[in-house]
């Protein structure tokens, strides 16, 4: 179910099917050193993290990490969306694309279009992002969201220290 619309993407809710994209994804070296490894090496795997992730996300918060695609040819770029994660109070904007697709404009894009829904379908006045230190280019993106660097964070079960970066609406200055 598509769930987002851009003039070059579809954003969409993530299915079992979509099992080889996702092993290929959290598989890929920029996913494995600035995001982690979760352990998916096999198509069942990926179903499972597809299952316990993004489908339980949709079912228990209405939002999740979409897939996006490319509207001219159906081509899987990504993922983007939102969560409610263990260890942040506020909802945690987030994205990854293939190498490909990197640089492109498409992470902005899609991203863009997850802020503006956070903010005017679900209502969010505050939603954060964490990356780790060394993640300049999303920290970038992060701040042409017009989220801020806030202060250094861990999260529960993690000796890594991250950055948290936040977009609130009473101390913004610009909008997406």
């Amino acid at each position: 179910m598509i769930v987002l619309e851009t003039e070059r993407l579809h954003l969409r809710y993530q299915t079992l099917d979509d099992a080889p994209f996702i092993l290929e994804l959290v598989n890929d070296p920029a996913w494995l050193q600035f995001i982690g490894d979760r352990g998916v090496r096999t198509l069942d795997d990926a179903r499972s993290y597809i299952a316990n992730g993004a489908i339980k996300s949709y079912e228990r918060d209405g939002f999740g990490f979409y897939l996006v695609e490319r509207k001219e040819d159906h081509t899987l770029l990504g993922m983007c969306g939102l969560v409610k994660r263990e260890g942040l109070e506020d909802v945690d904007v987030g994205f990854a694309f293939l190498p490909d697709y990197r640089s492109k404009g498409y992470a902005y894009e899609a991203a863009s279009a997850v802020m503006q829904y956070a903010k005017e379908t679900l209502g969010l006045t505050r939603v954060v992002a964490i990356t780790t230190q060394d993640n300049h280019s999303s920290g970038r993106l992060l701040e042409k969201l017009g989220l801020r660097f806030e202060r250094l964070i861990q999260m529960p079960n993690d000796t890594e220290m991250l950055r948290l970066f936040v977009y609130d609406a009473s101390h913004a200055s610009t909008t997406v």
